[in-house]
């Protein structure tokens, strides 16, 4: 496999509860050496997706791994790792008892085992009992458990959730070595701004449809385009009036202060002057990644 290879395919997802539909037509490609961000409120159906992706609930639409559903391949875990939540396993069981007792089922090595405690940085920690790790710890067993097949494809649901801020810089750099080792990986989370130094391309899901999906780098260049401009200008009918002619938007927020879209600073610095409207006051800033993908999700704006 090449970076760039399609690995995962999942085409049209759908799923009801009863009368509810959570999910519609969702769809997305997994590339090798790409981490893809899957964002989306709480609610929005992600984890609903990742069963459907891993066939744990029955629904509409097809999933392929390296172009075959997963029921296909004789051994599921040396295609894709999963992590869902805590580790499964007995709370008394020790780390390394326990990813043995995994592996056996697997038909993965002890020395694979071993070899995982260190990729995750749990040598020392193998003989804690299960009940005794931290959250942290915990996640970096489970992600150890994902990999004992050694698959291509890695997915995790909400993995950064209440992580303290040197466990996600690990998980961020982890995943990020994953992917350059030609794995495709798929993270979702609830925070957009968690996938910003992560993922490589991003999904954005709002009421169980794909509102974006694009890489994060256009996805970024899209938020600046929505810059707002603060202007202070004691004349604004004036300025309103201006600035749309050239394709802006002009909403007064108190006294003569304003809000300005769809022209940047200099624009409307240079065509005040132009035409001999002061301004007391000019200040522009772009939207927050946070901000921009509320918008998205609001207006389901297609980026593809």
């Amino acid at each position: 496999m090449n970076t760039g290879d399609i690995l995962v395919e999942a085409d049209r997802l759908g799923r009801s509860f009863g009368p509810k539909r959570v999910l519609d037509g969702v769809s997305m490609t997994l590339r090798a050496g790409e981490v893809t961000g899957f964002v989306g409120a709480n609610g929005a159906g992600k984890s609903t997706t990742i069963r459907l992706m891993l066939g744990l609930l029955h629904g509409e639409g097809t999933t392929r791994y390296l172009g075959r559903p997963l029921y296909a391949w004789g051994a599921p875990g040396s295609i894709v790792g999963a992590v869902l939540g805590g580790v499964a396993g007995h709370a008394k069981h020790r780390v390394r008892t326990h990813l043995h007792m995994v592996a056996a089922g697997s038909g993965a090595s002890g020395r694979r085992v071993d070899e995982l405690l260190e990729t995750v940085g749990l040598t020392q920690a193998r003989g804690l009992r299960l009940h005794e790790l931290s959250l942290g710890m915990a996640q970096r067993v489970a992600i150890a458990q994902a990999l004992l097949g050694d698959p291509p494809v890695l997915v995790l649901d909400e993995p950064a959730n209440g992580l303290d801020p040197h466990s996600i810089r690990w998980l961020r750099d982890f995943l990020r070595a994953q992917a350059s080792d030609g794995r495709a990986v798929l993270v979702s989370s609830h925070f957009l701004s968690e996938m910003e130094q992560l993922a490589d391309r991003v999904v954005v899901l709002s009421r169980g449809r794909v509102a974006a999906s694009t890489s994060m780098a256009e996805l970024l260049a899209h938020a600046a385009d929505r810059r707002v401009v603060t202007v202070e200008c004691p004349d604004l009918p004036k300025l309103t009036a201006l600035v749309e002619t050239r394709g802006g938007r002009l909403v007064p927020t108190s006294g003569q202060y304003a809000e300005i879209t769809g022209l940047d600073r200099v624009a409307i610095a240079t065509l005040a002057a132009e035409h001999g409207t002061p301004l007391y006051w000019l200040h522009e800033r772009g939207p927050t990644l946070e901000e921009f993908y509320l918008g998205v999700a609001d207006e389901e704006f297609k980026i593809s």
